[in-house]
């Protein structure tokens, strides 16, 4: 039986086919620079389509322990559950085919979905748009990577700088049929250094909305009680502690952030 786009799953629902369901590997994402599989997951006659991401097929970083990148991508969803955003898709370790590892719901994109983020001539970006970098083709010719000024995105830019996410690039952010956007590949988050890495840096400086202020002062209240609890069991105690340190910092300065000096501030490739 194939998944096919269908009806989107409540979230109870999706958690429970993601932990609960059979799972059947179809194939491997090659793109991914870890073991990235496409699998079809079934529970009562229910089959939707989901990622995992199995430990095993972890790639060691020189900057990250091994064998933690599946408990990011958990985590990422946790605070994006906190943040009442729905920013990342219903997201769970279990053990699979493969052993332990990080599960993910599949999201469709229509064929029509227009993205908010790509390389535009230099000459003509886009009313609305923010220009984030310069660039050239392989003809010489002047280009902009660049991001829509969309309310979605400064979401995810705020949620960026919460979980520390080194790797934002426009090919990890998805927009299905639904009119939201959701970030994938969170694998190299949370890190206790400022490691933020991202095309989406059009805010820089400027004033976080209401919206994301209230988001954040909630989110530091919750650090101390569930949430906080819940990124325990994923995450270290001092990578807890400076989720708690990043909201903090950004309730302070009351801006988004601006690009690290001691860190590369656009990942490679961007899209």
């Amino acid at each position: 039986m194939t998944a096919e786009p269908t009806e989107v799953l409540a979230e109870a629902d999706a958690l429970e086919l993601l932990g609960r369901g059979q799972i059947e590997i179809e194939g491997r994402l090659v793109a991914a620079s870890n073991t990235t599989l496409r699998a079809e997951i079934s529970l009562a006659g229910l089959t939707r389509r989901c990622v995992y991401k199995p430990v095993r097929g972890e790639r060691p970083l020189w900057d990250f322990p091994d064998g933690t990148l599946a408990g990011r991508e958990v985590s990422a969803y946790i605070v994006s559950k906190a943040t009442g955003w729905d920013l990342v898709p219903p997201t769970i370790l279990r053990d699979g085919p493969l052993g332990p590892g990080a599960l993910q719901l599949w999201i469709d994109e229509p064929e029509a979905a227009e993205g908010l983020i790509g390389f535009v001539p230099a000459y003509d970006v886009p009313q609305g748009w923010f220009p984030v970098a310069a660039a050239r083709d392989d003809d010489g010719d002047a280009y902009a990577l660049a991001h829509a000024d969309d309310p979605r995105l400064a979401r995810l830019a705020v949620f960026d700088s919460v979980i520390n996410n080194a790797d934002r690039k426009g090919g990890h952010v998805l927009y299905p049929a639904t009119g939201a956007i959701h970030g994938v590949d969170h694998g190299v988050s949370f890190h206790v250094e400022n490691k933020l890495r991202t095309v989406l840096w059009g805010w820089t400086g400027k004033p976080l909305p209401d919206e994301a202020l209230e988001v954040l002062g909630s989110l530091r209240d919750e650090l101390d009680g569930a949430l906080g609890e819940a990124l325990d069991e994923h995450l270290t105690i001092t990578e807890v502690q400076h989720v708690r340190l990043r909201v903090k910092r950004l309730l302070r300065s009351g801006r988004f952030p601006k690009p690290p000096v001691e860190w590369p501030a656009i990942p490679w490739p961007p899209i």
